[in-house]
C-alpha cells in the first residue's frame, strides 16, 4: 500500500512544531506549544483514519479473496492434523518397527550363513582338490612319473604356504601340509637312492662308473637325467648331488692333485642297442711318471679332465646343474690344490720368484676353462687359486714366519737346560777364548754392561736367529719385511710363553736351571733394548713407523728379577726349616739335643754348599754375592735371634752353644772366602750381611765376664753389631743370675743413652 507508506512518512513532529527547535535540551515544550501538537496529531490520525478506510474500500474483492484463501489453509491444516493423529494412534497400538528390525537381524543372520556354508563349500573343495593332488603324487611315485611328481609338488608348496605357518589357520591345511612333507620326503629319499645308484666307484679297480638306466626297488628303466630335473624342480638338487660330489672329490679329484704325476684319467663308455647306457672314468698307471710337477701342468689338466667329464656325463652340459657340483666341491678342491700344490712351489727365496710366474698362468688358465665350463661362478671372489698365486710374495713371507717360529719353538723345547761340566772353571781361568764351540754358545757379552754371562744355549741361538731375521727385514720389501718383523718379535715372546712352562716343576725347586733362566732374561732384555738401535735406520721406511722392541723388554727384566726372588726364597725357606729342627737351640748342655741341635747346623751348612755349587758356576758374580749374602744374612739373624731368645742358660749349655757357633763359621769359612773375590767390591762382608758380624760377637759373649759385656754396651761395640739394650739385658738375664752386681749392671746398660 504505497499511499499508506506515504501517509506515514509525511508524519513529522519538527514539521508540526516548526517555531521551536527541538535540538535545544534548555528550551523546553511550553503548554501552547504541547496543546498545539495534540490539535495537529489529531488532525493527522483523522486524515489517516480516512485514508485507510478509503484504500480498503477501494480493494474490497482482493481482500475478500485473501481471506478465503487462508480459510481453506487453515482447513486443510485440521485435515492434516488429523489424519497424524490417527497415525499416531495407530503405532502406538502396534509396534512395527520392532518387527521390522526383527526381520532385519534374521535376513542378516541367513546372510551370514549362506555365506559361511558357500566359504566352507570352497575350503572342502580346496581341500579335496589338494588331496587328489597329493594322492596322484603318490601314485606317480609309484609309477615312477618322478616329473609329475616333482612339478606337483613344487605346486602344491605354493599351495599350501610351506612355511608361512599363521595363527587361527584350518587344521585341514595343517594336517594337508604334513602330508606334503611326507610326501616331499618320500620323493627325497627316492631320488637320493637314485642318485646313489647312479655314481659308483669301485676302489679295486679304481673306476668311477655313472648309470644312465637306473633301478631302485620295483621302479626301473627311470634315465638319470629325469632324475635330475625332478631334483632341480623340489630344490633338493644340492642335496641330491652331496653325496656324489663327496665321493668324486675324495676316490677322483684328491688322487688326481696328490699323485698327478701317478694317474691319469681315461674316459670310457658302454652302450646297448645302440644307446650310452653307462660312462667310466678310470684312473690308471701313469707311463709317463715324473718326479716333480713344478707348474702344476699335471694336476690342472688332470682335474680339468676330471670336471669335462663330470659336466659331460653326469650333468649332461645343463649349466644349473654343473653350476650346483661345482658349488658342492670347488671351496674343497681349490682348497686341495692350495695346500697340497700351491704352498709347497712357494720359493724360497725371493730371486725364485721369476719362476713363479709360470705357475701363476697356469693357475690363471685353469681357472679361466672351469669358468667357461660354468663350473665356478665368473665373479672375481671365485678366483681363491689365482689370488693365492698372485700373492706369492705375502705366502713366502707367511711360510718364512712360520718357519721362523717353529725353529725357535723346537730350540725351546729342545733345550736341556744345562751347562757343560767345567765351564765356569774353565772360563774364570783361561776365559772365553779358550773354550770348545760347544761350551762357547753358554758364554755371552752382556750387551750394556759388557759382562760375560752364562746363558742356556735356547737362549743363544734365539738371539741369533733373531739377528739374522732382522738382517733379512732390512733387505726384504715391504710386505715381507712386516712379516719378517713380527716373526722376530713372536720368536722373542714365545720364550716367555714356553720356557717358564717347560720348567715349570724345576722353578719350584732349587737347581740350575731356574738361575740359567735368570740369566736368559736378563741377556734378553738388554739384547731386546739394543735391537731398535742396531737396525732400525736399515729397516725400509714403512716398518720404521712401528717397529719397536722396547715394549717387550720390561717384561724379561721383571721375569729376571722374579725367577732369581723366587729362588732365594725357596733357598731360606729350605735353611729356616733345618734351623726348626735345632728347637730353638734350647737344653743343648744335653748330649741329645746338642747332637740335633748339632746336626741341624750341619744341614744348614750343607745346604748352604749345594747352592753355592749351583749358583756360582751360572750367575754373574755380583748377582751371586748379592744373592748368597741375602740368604746368609737370614740364616746368622735367625741363629742369633734363636740363641738371645733362650731365657736361662746354664755354663755348660753357653760352652756348647759357643761350639755350635764356631763349627758353622768353620763349615762356611770357603763360602765366606768366595765371596769375597766374588767380584772388583771392596766392601767387606761384614757390612753386606750385618748378621755375620753380630754372630760372631754372640760366640764372643758367651764365655764373656758380666763387666766386659756391659763395657761393651757402654763403649758402643755390642751397638755397632746390631745388638739392642733389650737383647743385651735379656741375654745377661739368662746367663748369670740375680744379684747386685747385675742388678748395677743392668742399670748402667738402661742408663746408656
Amino acid at each position: 500500500m504505497p499511499e499508506i507508506d506515504a501517509l506515514f512518512e509525511t508524519l513529522n513532529v519538527r514539521d508540526l512544531l516548526s517555531g521551536h527547535d527541538l535540538n535545544d535540551p534548555t528550551t523546553p515544550l511550553s503548554a501552547p506549544d504541547l496543546r498545539l501538537l495534540i490539535n495537529r496529531l489529531e488532525s493527522h490520525s483523522l486524515r489517516i483514519k480516512s485514508k485507510v478506510q478509503s484504500y480498503l474500500v477501494s480493494h474490497h474483492s482482493e481482500f475478500s479473496e485473501l481471506f478465503s484463501t487462508c480459510q481453506d489453509a487453515v482447513s486443510r491444516t485440521r485435515l492434516i492434523s488429523d489424519d497424524v493423529s490417527d497415525v499416531l494412534q495407530l503405532v502406538s497400538d502396534r509396534p512395527v518397527d520392532v518387527e521390522i528390525r526383527e526381520v532385519v537381524d534374521e535376513i542378516r543372520e541367513k546372510t551370514k550363513e549362506v555365506r559361511a556354508k558357500r566359504e566352507s563349500l570352497g575350503l572342502v573343495s580346496a581341500v579335496v582338490g589338494i588331496c587328489e593332488a597329493l594322492r596322484e603324487t603318490k601314485e606317480a611315485l609309484k609309477c615312477g612319473g618322478f616329473g609329475f611328481a616333482a612339478e606337483r609338488i613344487r605346486e602344491l608348496k605354493v599351495v599350501l604356504r610351506v612355511g608361512e605357518d599363521e595363527e587361527g589357520e584350518p587344521v585341514a591345511y595343517v594336517l594337508l601340509r604334513r602330508e606334503w612333507s611326507d610326501c616331499f620326503d618320500e620323493i627325497q629319499e627316492v631320488l637320493a637312492k637314485f642318485m646313489e645308484n647312479a655314481v659308483r666307484f669301485e676302489l679295486d679297480s679304481r673306476k668311477l662308473r655313472i648309470s644312465y638306466q637306473l633301478t631302485v626297488g620295483e621302479t626301473n628303466g627311470i634315465a638319470l637325467s629325469t632324475v635330475l630335473e625332478a631334483m632341480e624342480v623340489i630344490g633338493m638338487l644340492d642335496y641330491g648331488l652331496a653325496k656324489a660330489a663327496d665321493s668324486i672329490f675324495k676316490h677322483v679329484i684328491t688322487p688326481a692333485v696328490t699323485h698327478a704325476s701317478t694317474f691319469v684319467a681315461v674316459e670310457d663308455s658302454c652302450k646297448t642297442l645302440g644307446e650310452i647306457t653307462e660312462a667310466t672314468l678310470k684312473l690308471e698307471q701313469s707311463s709317463d711318471h715324473k718326479t716333480e710337477d713344478m707348474d702344476g701342468d699335471s694336476i690342472y689338466s688332470g682335474v680339468l679332465k676330471v670336471v669335462q667329464f663330470i659336466c659331460n656325463s653326469l650333468c649332461f652340459g645343463n649349466v644349473t646343474w654343473i653350476h650346483s657340483f661345482g658349488r658342492l666341491t670347488w671351496p674343497r678342491i681349490s682348497e686341495l690344490i692350495i695346500s697340497k700344490f700351491l704352498s709347497k712351489v712357494v720359493p724360497e727365496d725371493a730371486s725364485k720368484f721369476a719362476d713363479f710366474q709360470k705357475v701363476i698362468e697356469r693357475t690363471a688358465q685353469f681357472e679361466t676353462a672351469l669358468k667357461e665350463l660354468s663350473f665356478i661362478s665368473p665373479s672375481d671372489t671365485e678366483g681363491r687359486l689365482s689370488k693365492y698365486a698372485e700373492n706369492v710374495e705375502v705366502h713366502f713371507a707367511s711360510r718364512k714366519k712360520i718357519e721362523i717360529l717353529a725353529k725357535a719353538r723346537s730350540l725351546l723345547l729342545q733345550c736341556n737346560f744345562t751347562i757343560p761340566q767345567g765351564l765356569a772353571t774353565s772360563l774364570k781361568s783361561d776365559g772365553a777364548e779358550s773354550l770348545d764351540a760347544n761350551s762357547s754358545k753358554h758364554i755371552v757379552r752382556l750387551l750394556f754392561s759388557s759382562e760375560m754371562c752364562v746363558v742356556s744355549e735356547a737362549a743363544s741361538q734365539l738371539v741369533h736367529l733373531v739377528h739374522k731375521t732382522l738382517e733379512d727385514v732390512c733387505v726384504s720389501s715391504a710386505r715381507v719385511a712386516s712379516e719378517f718383523y713380527h716373526a722376530a718379535r713372536d720368536s722373542i715372546l714365545l720364550y716367555e710363553a714356553v720356557v717358564p712352562v717347560k720348567l715349570g716343576k724345576q722353578l719350584s725347586g732349587i737347581n740350575q736351571a731356574a738361575v740359567l733362566l735368570h740369566n736368559d732374561c736378563l741377556y734378553l732384555f738388554e739384547e731386546i733394548l739394543g735391537l731398535a738401535f742396531e737396525y732400525r735406520a736399515s729397516f725400509p721406511s714403512s716398518i720404521k713407523e712401528y717397529a719397536v722392541f722396547a715394549d717387550i723388554a720390561p717384561r724379561f727384566k721383571l721375569m729376571a728379577e722374579e725367577v732369581l726372588q723366587r729362588q732365594v726364597q725357596l733357598v731360606i725357606s729350605s735353611l729356616q726349616e733345618a734351623i726348626d729342627s735345632a728347637d730353638g737351640f734350647q737344653d743343648t748342655h744335653q748330649i741329645k739335643q746338642f747332637e740335633s741341635a748339632k746336626f741341624s747346623v750341619e744341614q744348614v751348612v750343607f745346604s748352604l754348599e749345594k747352592v753355592h755349587m749351583i749358583w756360582e758356576p751360572v750367575l754373574r758374580p755380583k748377582t751371586y754375592k748379592q744373592s748368597m749374602c741375602v740368604v746368609l744374612e737370614s740364616v746368622f739373624r735367625r741363629i742369633t735371634r734363636d740363641i738371645l731368645l733362650l731365657d736361662d742358660m746354664a755354663a755348660d749349655e753357653t760352652f756348647q752353644l759357643q761350639r755350635l757357633i764356631h763349627l758353622m763359621l768353620e763349615n762356611l769359612a770357603s763360602l765366606l772366602g768366595s765371596l769375597k773375590t766374588a767380584d772388583d767390591t771392596s766392601r767387606p762382608l761384614d757390612d753386606l750381611i750385618p748378621s755375620l758380624r753380630k754372630t760372631r760377637k754372640l760366640a764372643e759373649l758367651l764365655d764373656m765376664p758380666l763387666k766386659s759385656i756391659t763395657s761393651a754396651w757402654e763403649s758402643g761395640e755390642l751397638f755397632s753389631c746390631n745388638f739392642t739394650r733389650t737383647e743385651v739385658q735379656d741375654f745377661i738375664k739368662a746367663i748369670f743370675t740375680d744379684s747386685p752386681l747385675r742388678k748395677e749392671c743392668l742399670w748402667r746398660i738402661e742408663d746408656v743413652s
